[in-house]
């Protein structure tokens, strides 16, 4: 099986998705690690946030969309096919854990901006590696 080279694109794409579910992993250990000292020192309205109780299951999905994306970005930079379906598990535990937070947390419309953005980019990273295995950028 022969690869194309992919274009300077694929590897800016590829880039810029390491860096955003980096940032996923980074939210998720910074969430799972804060101490109550830590929460006391924060405003007000970002405490609140941090002292809510979530089911287990939550953390979970919340836990399996930012590794599996940040194993899928990785993957894309290997240019290995199994960024496909790392990035549609990720999708899965993040729309799971938006789901829940729509249903159970009341949101402004700038509060549902990055949920929302969340859930575009993985679908988004979904469709992009499986045209990037269509045109066999990646094997």
């Amino acid at each position: 099986m022969t690869t194309t080279k992919p274009p300077i694109w694929f590897w800016i794409v590829s880039v810029l998705a390491l860096l955003w579910n980096g940032m996923g992993v980074l939210a998720y250990i910074g969430q799972a690690f804060i101490t109550e000292d830590m929460i006391a020192q924060l405003p007000a309205d970002q405490q609140a946030q941090y002292l809510m109780e979530h089911p287990a299951w939550y953390t979970a999905a919340f836990a399996t969309a930012v590794f599996a994306g940040a194993l899928g970005a990785l993957c894309l930079l290997i240019r290995k096919k199994w960024a496909y379906f790392l990035f549609v598990i990720s999708a899965l535990g993040a729309i799971i854990q938006h789901v829940y937070l729509f249903m159970n947390i009341e949101m402004t419309g700038a509060q549902m901006i990055m949920p929302v953005m969340v859930i575009v980019v993985c679908l988004f990273l979904i469709y992009f590696s499986k045209n990037a295995i269509s045109k066999q950028w990646i094997k």
